[in-house]
């Protein structure tokens, strides 16, 4: 078998004797839209591969080969080189057998004591959590630019609405603090999902844990 029909190997080819469909490779994959994940899956394998090494499942030689391996494949995502394979399905896949390529043997390693079942819920909730704390930033910059103009607008009076009939009279300024105070709760809600996202399922491995001496608090930290 050669090194690029070892690289395409599903993880549980082992249980059919003919290829996948084309149709249905297709259908199932999901690198088309999971690669954005791409930052957050080396950066969790990093923290996975440097807790190996502290429980001594992996040498130190085996981690940094493995850290450094990983650090070149997304430097080739990030200059536009590196190329997704669909037949490899997913983001995790994809990076595992580049790094294999990269590295050898060694590379294979790095999946030891977790699954695609932990990992890919770990990428998730890495990558919600970015994004909530850009989303947050967003909101707080919309609050100061509305706090801005209700300044500015605050001897300006208007008409106030309620069942769409004209009611009392109201500034415009004081009408804009209405949706930024809008905007306050919906802060509050993306930091209550935040805390439930930065919990680690790493470690769940694929179904109830592993036979492996892990560590997820060390994981957890880093």
């Amino acid at each position: 078998m050669t090194d690029q029909n070892k690289s395409a190997e599903k993880p549980w080819g082992g249980r059919f004797t003919e290829p996948t469909d084309a149709f249905v490779e297709r259908f199932t994959a999901s690198v088309g839209f999971d690669q954005r994940l791409y930052h957050h899956d080396i950066t969790g394998s990093i923290a996975h591969a440097t807790m190996l090494a502290e429980v001594g499942v992996l040498t130190s030689e085996e981690r940094d080969t493995i850290i450094d391996g990983l650090k070149a494949v997304k430097a080739d995502i990030e200059a536009g080189t590196f190329e997704w394979s669909v037949s490899l399905e997913d983001v995790h896949m994809n990076i595992e057998a580049r790094l294999t390529d990269r590295i050898g043997i060694t590379g294979k390693k790095l999946h030891t004591g977790r699954s695609r079942n932990d990992q890919v819920a770990t990428d998730i909730r890495l990558y919600l959590r970015d994004e909530i704390d850009v989303i947050a930033e967003e909101l707080r910059r919309l609050q100061a630019g509305l706090l801005d103009l209700a300044e500015r607008e605050a001897e300006t009076i208007m008409p106030g609405f309620t069942h769409l009939q004209t009611a009392q009279p109201v500034t415009f300024g004081h009408h804009l603090l209405a949706w930024y105070e809008m905007l306050v709760r919906d802060a509050e809600r993306l930091q209550d999902c935040r805390k439930r996202v930065n919990v680690m399922p790493l470690g769940a491995a694929a179904l109830a844990g592993t036979t492996y001496p892990i560590d997820r608090n060390i994981t957890a930290k880093l």
